[in-house]
């Protein structure tokens, strides 16, 4: 399987609100995608990044105070579906997207991709369903992103049917075989938000990858284990689960630091890893 790290537009905050004891300084968060070929699945993707349509569906109050907070920076050129073109690939090419979480900067893309099938875990989106509109912000959801055909073409991963991993992946004991194969598994990563998905995948090369989305923002605070601002708690669901799952991450990187471990919005990763 070939892996490529990509990102389509950032956002900025303030570096003290990501990690603690950070500067006061603003830097930007890319939103990170990645592009999987796989021998028989052929293209997949987790997460999508940002599209047009964030701008869209915060126009209007109180939605656009998520523009507000966390003001976005994107071009053309930064789309998924533009990007895909440098891979020989079309939109329709994607057979599946993995969702980490529902978040706006890792779903505003989803409409893009026709044929693709949405994989994520089911208390992901389950308790999202059904909220009230005046519960969207609180959980940094955006309905409109959700493509009008999403149900017919989820594919809620099976949480009945856990697989035990190898010691390779310790501290994370249990993970989901997403297609079977053992190419990708999917290992849930509490705290941040409800049913967060982090992937682990490995190259022809034989080089692992572990993507955490926003269970930490930057790879210092996996390194360091220094969890973000306290003011951060009031954005997650369980802020005693961040801190425990960002635990088990800085015992993993120490325990395999060959792995690239890629945090969905630390800059100096996906960089490294476009380059």
């Amino acid at each position: 399987m070939k892996i490529n790290v990509l990102h389509a537009g950032y956002c900025t905050a303030p570096e003290h609100i990501a990690i603690h004891g950070g500067r006061w300084r603003t830097i930007r968060f890319p939103a990170m995608f990645a592009l999987f070929r796989h021998p028989t699945f052929g293209a997949m993707l987790f997460d999508t990044g940002y599209s047009y349509r964030f701008f869209d569906e915060t126009k209007k109050f109180p939605a656009r105070m998520y523009r507000w907070t966390t003001p976005v920076t994107l071009h053309e050129e930064d789309l998924a579906v533009n990007q895909l073109s440098a891979f020989d690939l079309h939109p329709k090419d994607i057979s599946h997207v993995f969702i980490s979480h529902f978040h706006a900067d890792h779903i505003t893309a989803l409409p893009d991709f026709p044929a693709a099938r949405f994989v994520y875990l089911p208390h992901a989106f389950g308790h999202l369903r059904h909220l009230p509109p005046s519960e969207d912000m609180k959980n940094a959801f955006l309905r409109g992103l959700i493509p009008l055909d999403f149900d017919s073409r989820s594919h809620e991963v099976d949480i009945s049917k856990p697989v035990l991993l190898a010691e390779e992946y310790a501290p994370f004991q249990t993970g989901y075989d997403l297609l079977g194969d053992q190419s990708l598994i999917g290992v849930e990563l509490p705290g941040h938000a409800y049913g967060q998905m982090g992937l682990f995948a490995r190259d022809d090369d034989g080089k692992l990858f572990f993507f955490v989305a926003d269970a930490a923002w930057l790879k210092q605070s996996i390194v360091e284990n220094r969890p973000p601002h306290k003011v951060a708690n009031l954005l997650f669901p369980d802020p005693e689960a961040y801190r425990e799952t960002l635990g088990h991450l800085h015992t993993y990187h120490l325990a395999h630091p060959e792995t690239h471990v890629v945090p969905s919005h630390c800059e100096a990763t996906i960089r490294e890893l476009e380059k």
